[in-house]
């Protein structure tokens, strides 16, 4: 049988090719008219050799960062004008990036009312204050097991601790204590923010999560110290932030444990009777985190007041931010 001739089969189209929209009869309104969020008014003006920090201040966009960074500036000024709490939450990298002076600073002038720290920190401070160096080679201690091992950290901060958990005083001012009460051996305490809190009467708080600092590893340790002196601090930092209305809130450099201690202190609070209706919260880190943007920034300021987030290297920002605060005050 012969095969039939093969048959070219025409192309069809699905369905109708749909034209573009006329847009002859699109409406508008005048330019002038619009909303805008940048104005020219509000751009930088361009850096003069041998100017002031006030002239590099008001030269700032008045944009984005720049207009956040005066705003909490001016939050935190008009707080110490009313004399409400400016409480600083600070992490361990900001201790040891070198802006211990510049909270020490801020403690003496009677702007910052209250600091909390994570257990880390106090490892730095102290050992700054005992030996001017800090911050070990992690990666070149761990695999030989010396990572956490030096002797006088474990056995002297340990040693502070325990004494006071048996005089009931809190963590942070058991070690500025400790710290004080030996000025000579010491030598740098006056860098020192434990030491400070001290002696100016500022709470310097320490909120401890068990097995995160080297400290726990030493035989010293002692987990009901511990535990007792780190409850206390939390009860103290909650007594600072009941008086907070009117008052700043900083978070800088703790993704996890200060956001957590924070809102919990808000809700106590709270409970107790303290509303905290118009209260500013900051984030202040070099990378933005679930935490401080939910616990600090948006959660405890939903009642009332406003949460601010600023993103940059603690080292540039902490001291750009105490120099704005004291413009801000003239």
């Amino acid at each position: 049988m012969a095969k039939p001739p093969d048959r070219k089969v025409p192309l069809r189209t699905a369905r109708a090719l749909i034209p573009p929209i006329n847009v002859s009869d699109l409406k508008t309104y005048p330019l002038k008219k619009r909303h805008s969020k940048v104005r020219v008014s509000d751009f930088a003006e361009p850096w003069r050799r041998g100017g002031s920090f006030a002239r590099f201040y008001r030269s700032l966009p008045d944009i984005l960062g720049a207009k956040t960074l005066r705003a909490v500036a001016a939050s935190i000024a008009a707080a110490h004008r009313k004399r409400r709490p400016v409480i600083v939450g600070i992490g361990a990298h900001v201790v040891k990036v070198g802006l211990t002076p510049i909270f020490v600073d801020l403690m003496n002038r009677g702007i910052v009312s209250a600091i909390a720290m994570n257990g880390a920190g106090i490892i730095h401070d102290f050992e700054l204050a005992l030996m001017g160096h800090t911050s070990e080679e992690v990666d070149a201690e761990i695999d030989q097991g010396r990572f956490g091992m030096a002797e006088e950290t474990g056995r002297m901060i340990n040693d502070a601790i325990i004494r006071g958990a048996n005089e009931e005083r809190g963590l942070g001012e058991a070690v500025g204590r400790y710290i004080n009460d030996s000025p000579g051996l010491f030598r740098n305490h006056r860098t020192s923010i434990l030491a400070a809190g001290v002696r100016l009467g500022i709470p310097v708080t320490v909120h401890v999560a068990i097995g995160t600092d080297i400290i726990h590893m030493h035989p010293s340790a002692d987990g009901a110290a511990i535990g007792a002196t780190s409850l206390f601090d939390f009860r103290r930092l909650t007594a600072v932030v009941s008086r907070m209305e009117g008052g700043v809130y900083l978070n800088m450099g703790s993704a996890v444990v200060l956001p957590e201690v924070f809102l919990k202190t808000v809700s106590l609070a709270r409970n107790l009777g303290h509303p905290l209706t118009q209260i500013t919260t900051v984030n202040m880190d070099f990378l933005s985190h679930y935490r401080p943007l939910t616990n600090v920034v948006r959660r405890p300021t939903q009642k009332g007041g406003r949460g601010y987030a600023l993103i940059g290297h603690h080292e540039i920002m902490v001291p750009l931010l105490a120099a704005a605060i004291y413009e801000e005050l003239g």
